[in-house]
């Protein structure tokens, strides 16, 4: 089997040694074609197909645990298997795990190119994981706790939460169950009650249709999306200059969203009030001590896991 994968993965990174010849990448999502996560991914691959006639393709195999389970495309990139994917660092902790920082970021990933944040976690990409960081989408969009059950403080004891790495250490530290599932899964545990609420982006909800089997969202949101595309760096290196800077300019285009994201945030609540789903909003002193108590936890958990980078990283994504 180990031969295999290996073969697998020296075929695949063949279709990106053609220097000046077009290049071929393979791409996949973790998150189902269409859905919100993936949209402006697509639309990424598009613009970098359209910028790279003749130079640079990249073909699109899909997602959401169609073509692999999407706990396991980090190594798939990893190992090239996979030349590009679409996932939150939360998704390959276990080969890098100061990938669950990107949460916490106090800035955008453009804003992190700048400050130095970005040079230090690509360093990282490539040293625990052999890719290059190549851009983040989602990171205007914020996480909310999704519940099934009305709360009125926050306090989850005796509640069942579905969880990611994403939020563990808040959701435990509110006193939650939690259990970690694929998001395939989730709509399915939320109908038989396996799980009492979620976390998940503001985004996203009505295009699962998790809306039908959530009843409330709480706010105020933290933390960031941060979906990550992530290239392998075998690739990265074989490609030529021309053909990195296609790939750079359709990044760049896809991290421009941003505004695009906020307006959609907006609508996407508004969409889910609609649909039924209240608000259970913890205002004032209440919402100042909730946002405090994840990210205290969030770095808490962090930097225990993480002594040698975490302070540096702490240092370089706060305010």
């Amino acid at each position: 089997m180990k031969r295999l994968f290996a073969g697998v993965a020296l075929a695949a990174l063949m279709s990106v040694s053609a220097g000046a010849e077009e290049a071929r990448l393979s791409a996949v999502s973790a998150f189902a074609e269409g859905t919100t996560v993936s949209k402006n991914f697509e639309r990424f691959i598009d613009n970098a197909n359209e910028l790279g006639k003749g130079k640079l393709q990249i073909d699109y195999k899909g997602g959401g645990g169609k073509v692999m389970n999407p706990f396991q495309l980090g190594d798939a990139v990893r190992t090239g298997v996979v030349h590009i994917g679409n996932l939150p660092g939360a998704f390959y902790t276990k080969l890098m795990p100061e990938a669950d920082v990107f949460k916490l970021s106090a800035f955008t990933i453009s804003e992190e190119r700048e400050n130095g944040a970005w040079a230090f976690t690509n360093d990282l990409h490539k040293k625990r994981m052999n890719a290059y960081h190549l851009a983040r989408q989602k990171d205007c969009v914020p996480f909310h706790l999704y519940l099934n059950k009305k709360i009125d403080k926050a306090d989850l004891k005796d509640l069942k939460i579905r969880t990611t790495p994403i939020y563990r250490a808040f959701f435990s530290a509110m006193g939650a169950s939690l259990i970690r599932t694929k998001p395939g899964d989730v709509y399915t545990a939320l109908e038989r009650g396996t799980v009492d609420g979620y976390g998940w982006p503001t985004q996203g909800v009505l295009d699962l249709g998790w809306h039908e089997v959530t009843k409330y969202r709480v706010d105020p949101a933290f933390y960031r999306a941060s979906v990550e595309v992530i290239l392998n760096d075998d690739a990265w290196n074989k490609l030529d200059g021309e053909q990195q800077k296609i790939l750079q300019q359709a990044a760049s285009f896809m991290e421009a969203l941003c505004a695009e994201d906020q307006e959609i945030n907006s609508a996407e609540m508004k969409k889910q009030a609609e649909k039924g789903i209240e608000t259970i909003t913890f205002g004032g002193a209440e919402g100042e001590a909730y946002i405090k108590q994840a990210y205290e936890t969030g770095w808490a958990e962090f930097i225990k896991a993480n002594p040698e980078t975490g302070p540096k990283l702490k240092e370089l994504l706060s305010k």
